[in-house]
């Protein structure tokens, strides 16, 4: 693309990002639908039609898993094996629904709010083949949990492990293991076991208690750069549409509430899209210095994306000029976890500092103006030429 063209994707998704950042956007919020509402126009105005979807979501969480760990916490302080075996099972069964993309069954005990959906048609409505590109409007609350000043401080005092690392912190693995500890005391008697799961199941109730009572932060970079991407290829599909390839470009709500706004997409367009046929494509949080290409992701159990898809794009990349960082793995969720449990061939895009983390992740600090906007015009070109080659050009 010629450079001047460059030049204009940035400066769209600058638009975007500045104006949707403007105001807070919290899951299943009013401001996260006043954003869908936007975000729909806007597709419109550049050739894709598009619709907003009503879906349910409880919208955080950080109550759900609080209320398990706590739930977990007490039972292990009761003078009964037969508590701690029933309740520490049940909620570190909870626990691996809630965050590996299940049914999330312990949440539906909590009230639940309207999450808003946008879905739009691109490319040629008629094609054999569908692209499905993901990104989502919401934004999370910042906690101490995310403190830019850890990575950093990892990343310059100890470089070496810096560079030699490829998957992030397992921060669920604590929040599982306290209810299963409590678990495994009522299995074996053990008092220490029971003592550990108490302090830890207790440790990770408070950590919820205090991001829920966060403030929610713009989320610019996480992820209005992904909506800016699909607004970038609503417009490049509308100039050159990539023949037998039908494009949705769909931005979630409730993404930060662990997928529940993708969960509601698969259950209403899931049966509408064979997997045979059909590919996702996640772009979350790619407003960071460096175009990065997740390997795998999984907050418990880590699955890898298909490694066919990611040297196509991989090639894509190449394609087009733009450095693509490999061989990283997040011990996070995206919307993409989803569809790729679902069976779908799926990949997923990000960005990264130096230090190996997204910048300003869920931190105040996650502003327009600190956005890299040339990775995100780099991504929305690598994702087009991704369609292009799944179309056979």
């Amino acid at each position: 693309m010629a450079g001047s063209d460059t030049s204009e994707l940035e400066r769209q998704a600058r638009e975007a990002v500045e104006h949707l950042a403007s105001f807070e956007r919290g899951s299943a919020s009013e401001g996260e639908h006043r954003a869908a509402r936007w975000i729909a126009a806007r597709l419109d105005e550049l050739g894709a039609p598009a619709v907003v979807e009503r879906e349910s979501a409880h919208g955080g969480y950080w109550l759900p898993l609080g209320l398990m760990t706590l739930v977990a916490g007490l039972a292990a302080l009761l003078h009964s094996r037969l508590a701690w075996l029933v309740t520490g099972g049940a909620m570190a069964a909870a626990v691996a629904d809630d965050t590996g993309g299940g049914p999330k069954l312990f949440r539906r005990l909590l009230p639940r709010r309207p999450t808003w959906n946008v879905v739009a048609s691109a490319g040629d409505p008629e094609g054999d083949r569908t692209v499905v590109v993901v990104a989502h409007h919401d934004a999370a609350h910042w906690s101490l949990l995310f403190s830019p000043v850890v990575p950093e401080f990892i990343g310059r005092k100890f470089p070496q492990a810096l560079e030699k690392a490829d998957t992030t912190p397992p921060v669920i693995f604590p929040v599982f293991a306290g209810p299963l500890l409590v678990f495994l005391a009522g299995l074996t008697g053990s008092g220490l076991l029971r003592r550990l799961g108490a302090f830890l199941s207790f440790g990770a109730a408070a950590v919820f208690a205090e991001i829920g009572s966060r403030s929610v932060v713009p989320g610019a970079n996480d992820n209005l750069s992904g909506v800016a991407v699909l607004l970038g290829l609503a417009g490049l599909l509308r100039d050159r549409p990539v023949e037998g390839v039908r494009v949705l470009l769909v931005s979630t709500g409730s993404e930060e509430s662990f997928m529940e706004g993708m969960q509601a997409f698969g259950r209403r367009h899931f049966p509408r899209l064979p997997p045979d046929s059909t590919t996702f494509i996640c772009v979350d949080t790619v407003g960071s210095p460096t175009l990065m290409e997740l390997e795998g992701e999984g907050m418990l159990l880590m699955r890898d994306y298909p490694a066919a898809l990611k040297d196509l794009v991989s090639r894509a990349a190449a394609d087009e000029g733009v450095e693509l960082v490999r061989g990283l793995r997040f011990r996070n969720a995206t919307d993409g976890l989803i569809s790729m449990k679902a069976g779908y061939p799926t990949v997923m895009l990000g960005s990264v500092t130096e230090f190996k983390a997204p910048a300003n992740y869920h931190w105040p600090t996650d502003t327009a103006d600190r956005v890299d906007y040339g990775t995100v015009a780099d991504a929305t070109l690598v994702c087009r030429r991704t369609i292009e080659l799944l179309g056979g050009r």
